[in-house]
């Protein structure tokens, strides 16, 4: 081989080098552009599941609050209906007392 083919073979070395070189910096440019679209992906799928977790999580709170809030209510008519009860009842005594005195007085007065 001569000198011209050597140094032909060098330079056709080089631009083979530097294409692959080229294509290399491509590659990981795009590697790296998918690797950053792949994590925003990551990142946004487990914030919406964060979000849905603590959507269900209130929802079933509030189910539960409501369920002890109709349990209270529900305790608390019983209660009031009872000391309704309880209140006509001694009303009725304290009418029947009323009406006893009223008529020893009219008696005791005759």
């Amino acid at each position: 081989m001569s000198r011209t083919d050597i140094l032909e073979d060098i330079k056709k070395a080089e631009a083979d080098a530097k294409v692959k070189v080229e294509k290399a910096e491509a590659d990981k440019k795009l590697a790296i552009a998918d690797a950053r679209r792949a994590s925003v992906q990551k990142i946004q799928d487990a914030e919406a599941q964060a979000r849905s977790n603590y959507e269900t999580s209130i929802a079933k709170e509030k189910e539960a609050l409501a369920a002890k809030r109709e349990a209270l209510l529900a305790n608390g008519k019983s209660e009031a209906d009872k000391i309704d009860e309880d209140i006509d009842a001694k009303l009725q005594k304290v009418k029947d007392y009323l009406n006893e005195e009223f008529v020893r007085t009219l008696d005791v007065s005759s």
